[in-house]
């Protein structure tokens, strides 16, 4: 890092490891990236730098993850025993999704984490999903086939009462101002510089940013800055130029509300994520081991920001705790990294909440970004590939949500109907959704669309099985198919009953490190 006042360093035309990289911003997204750089480069000579002002602060909102957080603390080499206590963490098996539908007998459907435990019956739970396709009438409920719903159902953490290997992919509920701050302290040890200022200008030139003002460390240098400014993009959007495509028309949620609550003595510590739909939209529920999260993810084209916050109240009947709102314009910029600079996390996009995907973005772009530096060498053909892999990576995402909205068959209100007869999705999403409702080999559609794909086949017969989207039966029931049903309830209930309850296994660990 260059001192105010020396000579600026010449950023170079070819792709090499930067040797100075300057973070702006902090929060989880900002020192995730901090932590990941300087695992890979700190013994290598590379100086990371966060440049993050206490003065402004960060969301601290989104508290859930994917499965994808566990190789992010692999990599850092940080157990579960070292950062879940600190970050009031619980386990996620998956999440839950009531009421996306019209009132039936099962209105309900829990998207698992697929994982190896599960593999001697998704092969039953697919095949009983073609079956209903062809008109007959069998139970393809994904709860009924996988062992993970089990384990949530009965409030377990993903673990063996017996110690052991067990097979089963799980993610993270945690306080994200929390681990943010873990994350922070862990970089400040990996030899992470953090600045406590604000940036007053952004110094630019043809080859991108040149260097940075601040209050009261003057100018700061570097080869290479990264974009975690939140919504703002301080570099990548007001610097460089890039504009936020809208996606509101497929995804056209743009407003939540939050509410944290503190749990009842001796409550019970589910694991998994509520994801409830309400009147005009869908409310969270995450638990945490001292409170919960709640919100209201909604369209402000169809319920007011009072309204919404009062729907939320009487749901969760609360009616004193602080709410805080929050709005946004779904989307993405087109170019993450651009010139000698790289956006990760709000800066990039933001879609919604649902299924918790942002934070693994973020994590991906670092990751994707260490990997091209690292491997390639001609710095037009790696932006180029680089860009091209995240915008797939969440266009894709974008059309699993919108799938959600696609496939409600709620009339109640304006809101749902609006979202399941909206025209506005992608071709590849259009293609499965038909695929799905007519005859023929649903995979195929699957495979041709296999390089757009953030959520793989699994994930995908969940969601449209799960919904019933189906027509009505014409045929009777398969007594093969009926037995293996039977078969994969047995086998799920024994697997479950290996697994210890979360608060069991979580609240003594917590409790030995005060």
């Amino acid at each position: 890092m260059c001192s105010p006042g020396l000579v600026a360093p010449v950023f170079q035309r070819a792709i090499m490891r930067p040797k100075q990289i300057i973070i702006v911003g902090g929060g989880t997204a900002g020192w995730m990236c901090a932590n990941l750089l300087a695992t890979k480069w700190a013994s290598t000579g590379t100086q990371i730098t966060l440049v993050e002002s206490s003065s402004i602060g960060t969301l601290g909102v989104g508290e859930g993850s994917t499965p994808f957080l566990r190789t992010f603390f692999a990599q850092l080499n940080i157990s579960e025993e070292q950062w879940m206590p600190a970050c009031d963490a619980t386990y996620k098996c998956g999440i839950t999704f009531p009421n996306w539908c019209s009132e039936q007998a099962n209105n309900s459907y829990f998207h698992p984490f697929y994982s190896e435990i599960d593999s001697q019956l998704v092969t039953d739970f697919f095949s009983a999903c073609n079956q209903r396709r062809e008109g007959f009438d069998c139970d393809s409920h994904p709860d009924h086939y996988f062992v993970t719903a089990y384990v949530a159902q009965q409030n377990k953490a993903p673990k063996l009462a017996q110690h052991g290997h067990s097979d089963i992919d799980y993610a993270y509920h945690f306080d994200a101002t929390k681990l943010g701050l873990f994350l922070k302290n862990h970089g400040l040890s990996l030899g992470v510089k953090c600045i406590d200022d604000e940036v007053t200008k952004v110094n630019s030139g043809p080859l991108g940013i040149e260097a940075l003002e601040t209050k009261q460390n003057g100018i700061l240098y570097a080869d290479f800055f990264i974009d975690c400014s939140g919504f703002s993009g301080l570099l990548i959007q007001q610097t460089l130029g890039e504009q936020l495509i809208d996606y509101s028309g497929y995804l056209p949620n743009n407003r939540a509300v939050a509410i944290q609550s503190e749990n009842a003595e001796n409550s019970v510590l589910k694991s998994f994520t509520l994801s409830k739909g309400l009147k005009h939209g869908w409310r969270w529920s995450i638990p945490l081991q001292s409170r919960t999260g709640n919100g209201y993810v909604y369209c402000s084209d169809f319920v007011s920001e009072q309204a919404a916050e009062q729907e939320l109240r009487e749901e969760i009947n609360d009616f004193e705790s602080k709410a805080v709102h929050l709005r946004w314009t779904p989307g993405r910029i087109n170019q993450h990294w651009k010139q000698n600079c790289l956006a990760v996390g709000l800066s990039q996009g933001f879609l919604e909440p649902l299924e918790a995907p942002m934070l693994n973005i973020a994590q991906q772009t670092c990751e994707a970004f260490i990997e091209f530096v690292e491997t390639l060498t001609n710095a037009e053909q790696s932006r180029q590939q680089f860009n091209l892999l995240i915008n797939n990576m969440i266009d894709g995402t974008r059309d699993y949500l919108q799938a959600h909205y696609k496939l409600n068959s709620r009339t109640d209100t304006p809101y749902w109907v609006f979202n399941r007869e909206n025209r506005v999705q992608s071709a590849a999403l259009k293609d499965i959704l038909s695929a799905w409702s007519t005859s023929g080999v649903f995979e195929h559609s699957l495979a041709r669309h296999q390089q757009l794909l953030t959520y793989k086949k699994t994930s995908w017969y969940c969601i449209l099985a799960g919904m019933h989207h189906y027509s009505a039966p014409t045929k009777g029931a398969l007594r093969l198919t009926r037995k293996k049903r039977q078969r994969a309830q047995q086998q799920c209930q024994q697997l479950a009953a290996q697994f210890i309850d979360q608060a069991s296994y979580l609240v003594p660990k917590a409790i030995s490190l005060l």
